[in-house]
């Protein structure tokens, strides 16, 4: 194998595995009695402004087609039923809350 090839070989092997070492993270809680907060980033500590967190009920319906704001948070009434937010930062990168473990 020549050096330039090479070199790009290991380049893009090094941008692959850094790529796919940041995955999403999403922490939701009460912050009163009725209303919950959910914080959505990556793993390296980056913030995800604009990218969809949704509300879902148990039987799949969105209660709440939400996008995290500026700060990276989503604030929301909780439902009066049992659901689950879906934070989705594209296929295969989902992170799933399920209402039992919002606090």
């Amino acid at each position: 194998m020549n050096r330039p090839v090479m070199v790009l070989t290991v380049v893009g092997v090094l941008f692959a595995t850094a790529a796919e070492a940041h995955y999403p993270v999403c922490k939701c809680e009460m912050i009163d009695a009725v209303r919950v907060t959910c914080t959505g980033g990556f793993s390296d500590g980056s913030k995800a402004p604009g990218l969809v967190l949704d509300v879902i009920s148990s039987d799949e319906e969105v209660l709440l087609k939400g996008r995290l704001g500026s700060d990276s948070t989503l604030t929301f009434p909780r439902p009066d039923r049992d659901f689950y937010v879906l934070f989705d930062v594209g296929p295969g990168h989902t992170v799933e809350i399920d209402h039992h473990l919002i606090k």
